[in-house]
C-alpha cells in the first residue's frame, strides 16, 4: 500500500498549513513548486501528480518582516497572499470569551468524566477584562486548570489563578503560630517560593484538622494531593495516561495503579 502525503490526502479538498512562518527554507521551495506548477512528486517518486487542493496557511508572525529579513521566500509569500483574513486576538473580540470558556470547560470536564464548572458573573467579568496574551490556547489551558483546581462547581473570582487578577504568586504572610496555623518558616523553601498560596492553604487545613483532634491526616492529605496532581496531568495531556505518567515521573503501570487506588477509574483514558 502506497503511503500518501498531505497533498494527496487533501485531493479535491483543503490543506491547512499552520505556522507557515516557521517553515524551513527547503520546504518553502517545495511548497512554492507545487503552488506554481500544480504538480507534486511522492517521496522517491519520479512521476508528477496533479494537485487539486485549496491551500489555507496561518501564522502568528509578520511575514512581510520575515521576507525583509530573508527568513521567508518573497515569491512564496505572494503565492499565498491571495485572500488574507486577519483573526483578531481575544483582547479585540472579548465578546467571544464567554462562549469559548463554556466550550472548553465542558470539553475538559468530559475528558475527566466530571461535571462541568460554571463561572459566576463576577468571575466571567474578570476574564472578559483580562487580555489573554496567549489567546485561545491560554484560555483553553485555564479551563483545564479550573476544572481540576476550583474547589466548587461555581467558579468565583477568588478561584482564578493569581496572575489573572493582578496578584503575584509570592508567599503572603501567614498568621502567627498561636492562631493555630503553621508559621511560614516551617514550609520548605523550595515549596514556599512561588507556590505559597497552596502551601499556606495546606498548612491551614492541616492545623484546623489537628485542632479538631483528627489523627492519620497525612494519609488523607496525601491522597488528595496525589488525586489533584494526577487530575491536573491528565487534564494537561487531554487524558493521555502515558504522557501524563511521563510528566509526573511515574511509570505507566504505576499511574494506572494509583488511578485505581484513588477511585479515578471514571477518568477516560486516551492513548
Amino acid at each position: 500500500m502506497k503511503r500518501q502525503g498531505r497533498f494527496e490526502q487533501a485531493e479535491s479538498g483543503t490543506l491547512f498549513l499552520d505556522e507557515i512562518g516557521d517553515m524551513p527554507a527547503e520546504l518553502q521551495t517545495r511548497l512554492l513548486r507545487v503552488l506554481s506548477d500544480g504538480f507534486f512528486y511522492r517521496v522517491g517518486g519520479h512521476q508528477p501528480i496533479k494537485a487539486n487542493v485549496r491551500v489555507i496557511a496561518a501564522t502568528h508572525q509578520n511575514l512581510e518582516d520575515r521576507v525583509k529579513l530573508g527568513q521567508f521566500r518573497e515569491d512564496l509569500f505572494h503565492r499565498l497572499n491571495v485572500i488574507r483574513l486577519r483573526l483578531p486576538p481575544l483582547r479585540e473580540r472579548r465578546e467571544d470569551i464567554p462562549l469559548l470558556m463554556r466550550h472548553f470547560l465542558a470539553k475538559s470536564a468530559a475528558s475527566l468524566g466530571v461535571e462541568a464548572k460554571r463561572l459566576s458573573e463576577a468571575a466571567m467579568g474578570g476574564l472578559v477584562a483580562y487580555g489573554f496574551p496567549g489567546n485561545v490556547r491560554e484560555l483553553e489551558n485555564l479551563c483545564h486548570w479550573l476544572t481540576v483546581m476550583a474547589p466548587g462547581q461555581t467558579v468565583e473570582p477568588v478561584d482564578l489563578p493569581p496572575e489573572l487578577h493582578g496578584r503575584n504568586a509570592a508567599v503572603t504572610p501567614i498568621p502567627p503560630a498561636e492562631s493555630g496555623v503553621v508559621p511560614q518558616e516551617t514550609v520548605a523553601p523550595s515549596m514556599a517560593s512561588g507556590t505559597g498560596s497552596w502551601t499556606r492553604q495546606l498548612a491551614e487545613v492541616a492545623a484546623q484538622r489537628l485542632r479538631q483532634g483528627e489523627t492519620g491526616i497525612i494519609d488523607d492529605l496525601t491522597r488528595e494531593f496525589e488525586t489533584t496532581l494526577i487530575r491536573t496531568a491528565l487534564a494537561h495531556t487531554g487524558g493521555r495516561r502515558v504522557e501524563a505518567a511521563h510528566l509526573l515521573g511515574l511509570g505507566r503501570n504505576t499511574l494506572t495503579r494509583k488511578v485505581q487506588e484513588l477511585g479515578m477509574d471514571h477518568v477516560t483514558e486516551q492513548e
